[in-house]
């Protein structure tokens, strides 16, 4: 297995499941901390500013700050500022979402005549939002979406994600949105932007075939499964593009690059 410069890495199901450590996980961060390899954590999830993120995985043993962590909703605020700077947003979602357009100088309103409408995860969704959404897309704003995931795992089990959510106003309108978020290259520039690498030199590390994976496929950078999510072995190297690598779990990876 080939030793890269730098490292992206999926959450759910590769680092932690819920509120529980995922074998190697810890470890392997550590690994890449002392051996000074950049990494950077790649999450859907908009709903959380980046310095949350890094405070929930440090709270659980992590190496992590603010800078090691790329949102979907970073990436989307990116994308719109650099596509029309200064633009109304109507938005759906919680504070990181919001933060991440604010901080790009995109001026957020909450009304129907508006440049783009972005939805994000919104556990406080309501009918009166949605009709907003509906009516500002039917206005002529450009939709978009922070990321595909019809649904999320949680104690409880799986719960509706942002995908689901955003499937209603697209019902609605006939409206399909830019999706930004895993497997989409836009989240994927983000983090190469960040990180400061060649794509040749990265590796896109997670669980879900058809995220992370995917995202990987689709933006030309190798691919290492972990088998401690969500996608089998068996699944993934069945697929048309199989991952460059599947290892149980990131504690193997280890033992590899230490030549044990």
């Amino acid at each position: 297995m080939k030793k890269y410069s730098g490292y992206l890495l999926d959450l759910d199901g590769t680092m932690y499941a819920g509120t529980r450590i995922i074998d190697g996980a810890k470890e392997f961060i550590q690994y890449l901390a002392d051996n000074n390899l950049p990494y950077l954590f790649v999450t859907n999830n908009a709903s959380k500013r980046p310095d949350e993120v890094a405070e929930k995985l440090s709270n659980m043993g992590f190496v992590a700050h603010e800078e090691h962590v790329v949102t979907s909703a970073m990436a989307t605020a990116s994308y719109i500022a650099d596509e029309k700077p200064g633009a109304s947003v109507y938005v759906i979602g919680g504070t990181g979402i919001r933060k991440a357009l604010e901080d790009e100088g995109i001026v957020i309103k909450d009304e129907e005549h508006v440049d783009y409408v972005v939805i994000g995860l919104d556990i406080d969704i309501n009918y009166e939002k949605l009709s907003k959404a509906c009516l500002a897309v039917r206005n002529g704003a450009k939709f978009i979406s922070t990321n595909p995931d019809t649904s999320i795992p949680t104690e409880r089990g799986f719960l509706p994600g942002n995908g689901a959510l955003t499937s209603v106003v697209t019902v609605s309108t006939g409206i399909e949105p830019l999706f930004i978020g895993k497997p989409m290259q836009t989240i994927m520039n983000k983090a190469v932007e960040m990180i400061g690498l060649d794509k040749s030199e990265l590796v896109m590390i997670g669980d879900l075939y058809m995220t992370d994976i995917m995202s990987g496929i689709n933006s030309g950078i190798d691919t290492l499964h972990v088998q401690t999510g969500v996608s089998t072995y068996d699944q993934v190297m069945a697929e048309a593009v199989p991952p460059t690598y599947s290892v149980k779990n990131l504690l193997d990876v280890i033992d590899i690059y230490e030549g044990k």
